[in-house]
């Protein structure tokens, strides 16, 4: 369990306040500066990223017409077109999505630099021993966040595009998506894959403060299998196939936290052991 550490000179509360107001301030400062990038790189977040996923040419489309040619399912997987315009009807739509995609896109890439800020905070306020338990946090919370946006941007994406784009109630209806709630769609699926994937590092921690542990975890699977299939039903189009294809690295994901959680119990017990012996 994590513990303060009992300096000589403890820092006032106002002092903890003027010290997490410089991180954030660099935080920002971060974001800022990796946004005014993706600001002058509009055809590259636009072009080349965010409206990738509406050309049938797409990574994930091509991918899933040669799954369909390999299982012989008559390339039923194979997307000849997308029936759909994308149009601003606002005055000041498109300088408003750019501006908040530039933001998006700058958190997104400062990312890794937002968690050293926040470990720089409460790092002095843990043990030696633990600092060194958790050496490899910022890199393994870094890497299942961008896992978890990739997730989100080559599958969750294109397969809501596909269903969403294609999807009529009538001949007469004609699908003309708006530029925010097509930036919407991609900018949810990706974020919330993104915090969806850091389920094992939110684990780590709660187990390291006595909230959860193994037994817990297996005894509440069953009830974590419902909520993963919410989540999948939330966050991806309304059809069966869709949902199970995002539950499954979900699943993994929680399977690795009781994995997770059983190797710091372990840990914890045996440093407590070799405490005793001495």
């Amino acid at each position: 369990m994590f513990k303060m550490k009992k300096d000589e000179k403890e820092m006032s509360f106002l002092g903890h306040l003027e010290a997490l107001r410089k991180h954030l301030m660099r935080i920002i400062i971060a974001v800022v500066i990796f946004a005014f990038l993706a600001f002058l790189n509009k055809s590259i977040i636009f072009d080349q990223i965010l409206f990738a996923p509406k050309n049938t040419d797409f990574i994930t489309y091509k991918l899933l017409c040669k799954l369909s040619q390999i299982t012989h399912l008559d390339e039923s997987l194979c997307i000849s077109e997308m029936p759909f315009t994308i149009q601003s009807r606002t005055m000041s739509g498109q300088f408003s999505a750019h501006l908040w995609i530039s933001i998006i896109a700058g958190f997104i890439i400062a990312f890794p630099y937002i968690l050293f800020e926040l470990w720089r905070f409460i790092s002095p306020a843990l043990y030696e021993e633990e600092r060194k338990n958790a050496k490899g946090f910022i890199f393994v919370a870094s890497f299942l966040f961008l896992l978890g946006v990739g997730f989100g941007y080559y599958v969750i994406t294109p397969l809501s595009m596909n269903f969403l784009g294609n999807y009529t109630v009538s001949e007469a209806v004609i699908n003309e998506f708006d530029l925010g709630s097509y930036i919407e769609l991609i900018v949810m699926s990706v974020l919330s894959c993104g915090i969806v994937f850091e389920l094992p590092i939110v684990v780590y921690f709660f187990t390291r403060i006595g909230l959860v542990t193994p037994t817990i975890l297996r005894q509440f699977r069953k009830y974590a299998l419902i909520v993963i299939l919410l989540v999948s039903a939330i966050i991806t189009p309304p059809d069966i196939s869709s949902q199970i294809l995002v539950s499954i690295p979900i699943l993994i994901l929680y399977e690795i936290s009781i994995l997770i959680s059983g190797l710091v119990l372990k840990k914890d017990r045996k440093n407590t052991s070799s405490l005793t012996t001495k």
